[in-house]
C-alpha cells in the first residue's frame, strides 16, 4: 500500500521547484549576457556541492555518506550561504559578475536538490527525511 507524502512536504518541494526554475532562468540570462566566464562559473558551481560526497567515499554505503563528509555536504547544501553571496554582491562594492553567477548556480543546486527530495544528511550519513 502506497503512503502519500504529507501535504506540507509536497508544498515545500513545489516551492523549491518553482525557485529552482526561476534560478535556472536567471542563471541562463546572466550567462547569455556575460558570456564564457559566467558559463564556466555556472557549470562549475552547480557541480561543486555534490563533490563533497567523495570525501571518505569508501566508508559510506547503502545510500549513506561517510560521516566524515556530512559536515561538508551539509555546509554546501544550506541555502543561506549562497543567499549571503547574492545579497552581498547586490549591495556591496564588488562588481565581478562570475561571483553573482556562482551564488545563483549554488542556490539553484540547493533548490533543485530540495525539490527532488534531497535534504541535509544526518550525522551517520543517512538522508534526513
Amino acid at each position: 500500500m502506497a503512503v502519500a507524502a504529507p501535504a506540507r512536504n509536497v508544498a515545500a518541494r513545489v516551492a523549491w521547484a518553482a525557485l529552482a526554475l526561476f534560478l535556472l532562468a536567471f542563471t541562463v540570462l546572466e550567462v547569455v549576457n556575460h558570456g564564457v566566464p559566467a558559463l564556466v562559473t555556472a557549470i562549475a558551481v552547480v557541480i561543486v556541492p555534490d563533490l563533497t560526497m567523495f570525501i571518505g567515499a569508501r566508508e559510506g554505503g547503502n545510500g549513506r555518506l561517510s560521516p566524515k563528509a556530512v559536515p561538508y555536504y551539509n555546509f554546501m547544501h544550506r541555502p543561506w550561504i549562497p543567499l549571503v553571496i547574492l545579497v552581498g554582491y547586490s549591495f556591496g562594492p564588488i562588481d565581478f559578475v562570475p561571483l553573482f553567477v556562482a551564488g545563483l548556480a549554488w542556490l539553484l543546486h540547493v533548490a533543485a536538490d530540495r525539490a527532488f527530495g534531497y535534504g541535509l544528511r544526518n550525522p551517520d550519513g543517512s538522508r534526513d527525511v
